[in-house]
């Protein structure tokens, strides 16, 4: 396996991670951000905790994709490559601090004494990190990356044009939500996210499946001949 391909699997694997890890942690930390009153439901502080597991795994991995795909991106631009690569990190930066508020809420929600309103502001930092992070910081890293693999046929174009639509449209989405436009959970939000979501998936599998375009990484490298890059078999 060449050093690309070992590259593509990686990536791939690491972006089917952020979507694993991110589906796991909301889902087993959300009946804690939700709980009535500040009252804890049996058993709800250790799946919370299972979930900043998860949410750390998903940190991670954010920042594993930034860092695997520099190599090859570098070589299509690479003042494009260092701001998606620091982009990752930032995501993952915002995405930790909101996994903070969730291991504080724990505490605050198994004292009884806890202050009248204080679990309330670190939900709301969560919800707030929730929507700068894997929402905002995410769309503008989807864009930068959708536009590179475009412009360097690195995927199939139909999957890179899923980003360069999705990217936009659910950093719009978060601006609404801002406004008070509607929820984060909600269907409108829900729809919005799909398209990233495709794209992240589609992405994935054809990395993991298929890797680059071979004709898009040999243009690219130092001392190659130029060349137009070879179609990418759809």
């Amino acid at each position: 396996m060449s050093p690309d391909r070992r590259t593509a699997v990686a990536a791939g694997s690491l972006f089917l991670l952020t979507e694993v890890a991110a589906i796991a942690g909301a889902v087993l930390y959300r009946p804690l951000l939700g709980a009535a009153d500040g009252r804890l439901a049996q058993g709800a502080d250790t799946r919370a905790l299972l979930g900043v597991l998860c949410e750390l795994v998903l940190v991670a991995a954010v920042a594993g994709t930034g860092a695997a795909l520099f190599p090859v991106l570098r070589r299509h631009g690479e003042g494009l490559a260092l701001g998606y690569a620091f982009g990752r990190l930032l995501e993952a930066a915002v995405i930790a601090l909101g996994t903070v508020a969730v291991l504080a809420l724990v505490t605050l929600r198994r004292d009884t004494e806890a202050a009248a309103g204080a679990d309330v502001a670190l939900a709301a930092l969560h919800d707030w990190t929730f929507l700068l992070g894997p929402n905002i910081a995410l769309g503008l890293n989807t864009v930068l990356l959708a536009y590179l693999a475009y412009r360097a046929r690195l995927v199939p174009r139909f999957i890179a044009v899923l980003g360069l639509v999705g990217g936009p449209l659910i950093c719009a989405s978060a601006v609404a939500v801002m406004f008070g436009a509607y929820a984060q959970l909600s269907v409108a939000g829900s729809v919005a996210a799909l398209p990233v979501f495709a794209w992240e998936l589609g992405l994935a599998g054809w990395l993991i499946a298929r890797g680059f375009a071979p004709g898009a990484v040999t243009a690219a490298r130092p001392g190659a001949a130029a060349a137009e890059p070879a179609p990418v078999r759809r």
